[in-house]
């Protein structure tokens, strides 16, 4: 059995994963959106795993925990990015925030807790993050939060970046204080008593009891650290690699999770790169306008699993950002330390490129664009571009039309495969091969459209060896892609 990217089932949309191995499995907590979904994390938290010497292998635990557990469900229904640890008592905790309908309640905080006896059994509200006096801790920003055991010390990571001007700015522009006030529902006196910033990635260590407050949040990194325009903005995750901690994070730019790395689990972290990006920003100098898909909110984190490191993160799909999910490619830790960014793939965990062989549903592509690919934000987009969507119970890729680019990375060919296209639609497009972005015509095909489905074969030899497939289309018609074939 082989594993491709989007590595669960394709009508499951699991984002901010979490990976984490417990025994001999690798587990996946993130939150849960809908396909097609209105708005963000509509799905109650469901987890996947998969043993870790099989990464093909993924299977559904089921439904862990439901947001109508939580108090303030009435309020904010929605949970958010979650994260997972074993405790000190071996027993596991859910960490989350809730939120309402776009985000709105989202920073509002506190930090919710849920604990199981097992790592994808039955969880059960247990309370809130919370000072010894029992009221809850909302300092800063509560958002995002990464559970961390540090050798037998529980640390939170949480925090997001908006609007970070200093304190002394936001007391000079009343209009952007408010902003603030509303976004995060603090007071001006909350905001500007806050030293340093309410802005930023922030930690928290917890008691034993993983519910109280043992040593005050603190700021891990300024908010207003230079990194070279990949400053923080949400999406804490920590991991430990030797003696180094990297704070895995996404970046102001949204659409892609960078590094930092220090020898402290709370100070003195440098900007280490950028691990992935889901347009492929960076890859070879690629810039923002040059995205290979429409790019949007990622969050995730990277593991080791069976000797090979990992970095999870998630696609948008259904021009919005509220049907994403999860991927994963590989990534190597240098002796140095440092992580070079992973190119965005179909074969993903597979370990190899996948087999030239039969079909493949086309939604695995990791590279879809007319050259004009928007950035996400809080909605859905209504104008015409090539997308990852559904009808019916098919996955498809929609809107192509002239100027679009359909990749996938990487076949394994043993020499002279045929490529094939199963096409619907209107008027008439002709596709072109190539193995390289830039690189010559293999084949060539014209697709005459219909409501029916038709296969379409480019006469193309292409040469052993592990290739990427790009599909060019030009002409006047529009077109619906469910399935690449090869023979």
């Amino acid at each position: 059995m082989q594993a491709y990217n989007p590595f669960l089932p394709l009508d499951e949309y699991i984002p901010d994963g979490e990976p984490h191995i417990f025994g001999d499995r690798v587990y996946l907590y993130g939150s849960h959106d809908e396909e097609g979904g209105r708005t963000f994390c509509m799905g109650d938290y469901t987890v996947y795993s998969a043993p870790v010497d099989d990464l093909a292998d993924w299977r559904c635990e089921g439904v862990i925990y439901k947001a109508e557990q939580d108090p303030d469900y009435k309020n904010r229904p929605y949970m958010y990015a979650p994260d997972v640890v074993q405790g000190g008592d071996g027993r596991y905790y859910l960490y989350y925030c809730m939120s309402g309908d776009l985000g709105v309640g989202g920073y509002f905080g506190p930090i919710s807790v849920a604990v199981c006896d097992t790592p994808a059994g039955k969880y059960e509200y247990l309370g809130y993050v919370r000072y010894k006096d029992g009221t809850p801790m909302k300092k800063y920003v509560c958002f995002d939060p990464c559970a961390f055991n540090d050798g037998g010390t529980i640390r939170i990571y949480y925090g997001t970046q908006y609007q970070g001007e200093s304190n002394e700015i936001l007391s000079a522009d009343r209009e952007k204080l408010k902003n603030v006030m509303e976004r995060y529902n603090k007071t001006a006196e909350e905001i500007l008593s806050t030293e340093d910033n309410v802005n930023g990635p922030v930690m928290v260590v917890l008691e034993d009891d993983m519910l109280t407050v043992k040593e005050d949040p603190k700021h891990i990194i300024p908010y207003d650290a230079d990194f070279g325009g990949h400053e923080f903005f949400e999406a804490s995750s920590m991991r430990k690699v030797g003696d180094k901690y990297y704070f895995v994070y996404s970046s102001l730019k949204n659409h892609e999770l960078c590094y930092a790395v220090s020898d402290h689990p709370d100070r003195d972290f440098v900007y280490g790169g950028t691990i992935v990006s889901n347009g492929d920003v960076g890859i070879n100098g690629r810039t923002d306008s040059q995205r290979l898909n429409m790019t949007g909110t990622t969050h995730g984190s990277i593991i080791e699993i069976d000797g090979q490191w990992y970095v999870f993160y998630h696609r948008l799909t259904h021009k919005s950002d509220y049907s994403r999910q999860a991927c994963a490619e590989r990534i190597n830790i240098a002796p140095d330390g440092s992580i070079s960014q992973a190119e965005i793939t179909s074969c993903g965990l597979n370990g190899a490129p996948l087999e030239a062989k039969g079909g493949y549903p086309a939604v695995i592509a990791c590279c879809i664009t007319n050259g004009k690919m928007p950035h996400g934000s809080n909605s859905i987009f209504t104008d015409s571009f090539p997308n990852v969507t559904h009808r019916d119970g098919e996955r498809f890729i929609g809107e192509i039309s002239s100027g679009t680019m359909i990749g996938f990375r990487y076949f394994s060919f043993s020499g002279g495969e045929k490529v094939s296209v199963l096409l619907r639609g209107t008027g008439s497009l002709s596709v072109t091969l190539r193995t390289e972005i830039d690189g010559e015509i293999l084949g060539e095909v014209c697709a005459p459209l219909t409501d029916d489905l038709q296969e379409y074969v480019l006469p193309c030899e292409i040469t052993k060896g592990a290739k990427a497939v790009y599909l060019f289309f030009e002409g006047d018609g529009e077109a619906e892609m469910p399935e690449i074939g090869f023979s």
